[in-house]
């Protein structure tokens, strides 16, 4: 199960690192989009929003491959995948395999480092302590 993790992870990186860099360096060509789906792209480039979107896939990406940082990288990458998903089900449903082999190779690479993220899972509320530094601002 190591190798299917190691092999999981290589991949999620070198797909958001491959297309993070292409948004920049623009070595795949980029046919145009058509119908909402181009709006939305066009959208994207015209406001340069596409720099925030892409740089965030190459930064995950460079963490997944370095082996560094890997929560953070999984963290990143969510709403990126949430957003890649989106796109394919509302404006265009032409080749969604590609964002559901990268959810699921996400999945495979989340169920390694899960435990990282076992406090956001938590479901009773977190108990601030009598005469701790809430109380001292609330009391202000």
């Amino acid at each position: 199960m190591k190798y299917v993790f190691v092999i999981a992870r290589v991949l999620l990186g070198l797909v958001f690192t491959v297309f993070g860099l292409n948004a920049f360096l623009h070595f795949f060509p980029n046919p145009p989009v058509p119908g909402v789906a181009g709006q939305f792209m066009g959208a994207l480039l015209g406001s340069h929003y596409y720099v925030i979107a892409f740089g965030t896939q190459l930064i995950g990406g460079v963490l997944l491959l370095s082996n560094r940082y890997v929560p953070l990288a999984l963290t990143l990458l969510g709403p990126v995948i949430v957003n890649i998903l989106s796109f394919h089900i509302f404006l265009s449903s032409e080749n969604p395999v590609p964002a559901i082999v990268v959810t699921l190779l996400w999945f495979v690479v989340f169920s390694r480092v899960r435990s990282a993220f076992a406090g956001l899972f938590v479901a009773k509320a977190f108990e601030v302590e009598a005469g701790g530094p809430a109380e001292a601002v609330s009391a202000a």
